[in-house]
């Protein structure tokens, strides 16, 4: 069956914790609550200044960013990203995403599941 639903009808989630993770908010759009059983899809929006931890995890992710200006940091340098940059973060490589304008920086995550159980 398929699902259909806006964004705005999803609940945005406040992840900060002021240190780590800064002005970051997160909505499950599609997920194991829609009847997705291999792949979940992620709004992250970060405020001006805002940014996610420096991390990595056992699993990949796809990324589409969708507004605004920010940076992605790896341990092998930075990369600018703006709308329609797509991103590939490979199966533990340490990364971390940066607001760097002065507007909401958007992009879409997709990852296993599993990590949103």
């Amino acid at each position: 069956m398929a699902v259909v639903k806006r964004i705005s009808e999803v609940e945005a989630r406040d992840i900060s914790d002021g240190v780590d993770v800064v002005n970051v908010t997160k909505q499950l759009l599609i997920g194991p609550a829609d009847g997705a059983p291999t792949f979940a899809v992620r709004l992250f929006t970060l405020a001006p200044g805002g940014h996610t931890p420096k991390h990595s995890h056992a699993f990949e992710h796809g990324v589409l960013v969708l507004e605004g200006k920010g940076e992605l940091w790896t341990a092998s340098g930075s990369h600018d990203l703006s709308p329609g940059t797509v991103v590939f973060v490979a199966p533990d490589e340490e990364h971390q995403f940066r607001n760097t304008g002065s507007d909401p920086f958007k992009f879409i995550c997709i990852v296993p599941v599993r990590v949103e159980g």
